[in-house]
């Protein structure tokens, strides 16, 4: 009986008929993970491009409006900016703030004439906000009712990331967009999760002599809150 019973054990020691499953299955953790870290870095990737582009479209097109500029020009640049971002979600989950810098009259500073925004995330401008002849931060776009002035910059000479400021020239003015947005990563509880992403961008104005901008249709205010 003995040896029956080894005549159909000893067969088994040499069987390798499932040796491929049982490496595919060891070896399936590792090729899941090796896919999904490169799926979340290549949609990390995408996602800095696409948050690049937005900033260089809000700058670009806020400093083609010729001759002046009006809050309907600003409202129309930020849905066209919202639409490029619709496939990160960036209306939810990112902000667009456009600065208008000009120089100041002491030909030395610069400062921020006013400043718009839009997108849900709520993020302070990194490179300050307009401000009233008492200082007081203008966060409901009355710059044209009370305008910021340029007494609350005079230690200003440039605006932008450091080491990278721009300033605007006489008689005109540059329009930087800075935009900022919170990765939203292909896997649940990714390491990535939470990680902002910051792109500012910047063009000086084209043919436009009057910097004030205007509101001739009286169309809502993309002001940046508090």
């Amino acid at each position: 009986m003995l040896s029956a019973l080894r005549r159909r054990i000893t067969p088994l020691g040499r069987c390798d008929s499932g040796l491929a499953m049982v490496e595919f299955a060891m070896a399936l953790p590792a090729v899941l993970t090796l896919g999904l870290v490169g799926m979340e870095t290549a949609n990390l990737m995408l996602a800095h491009l696409k948050v690049s582009n937005i900033a260089m479209l809000a700058a670009d097109n806020a400093s083609r409006a010729r001759d002046s500029i009006d809050e309907a020009d600003i409202n129309e640049l930020f849905a066209g900016a919202l639409k490029a971002g619709e496939s990160i979600d960036f209306k939810e989950n990112g902000r667009i703030i456009i600065y208008s810098v000009e120089p100041h009259t002491n030909g030395t500073n610069q400062w921020i004439r006013w400043q718009r925004c839009t997108g849900d995330l709520r993020v302070a401008p990194s490179y300050g906000r307009p401000m009233d002849q008492n200082g007081n931060i203008i966060t409901n776009g009355t710059e044209r009712t009370r305008p910021s002035s340029q007494a609350r910059f005079t230690s200003v000479t440039g605006f932008g990331p450091a080491g990278n400021r721009i300033a605007a020239q006489s008689g005109t003015a540059v329009m930087i967009a800075e935009v900022v947005y919170n990765y939203q990563p292909l896997v649940a509880g990714s390491t990535l999760l939470g990680q902002q992403i910051r792109y500012t961008s910047a063009f000086n104005v084209r043919q436009r002599n009057d910097q004030v901008i205007r509101n001739g249709a009286t169309v809502p205010v993309a002001a940046c809150g508090g």
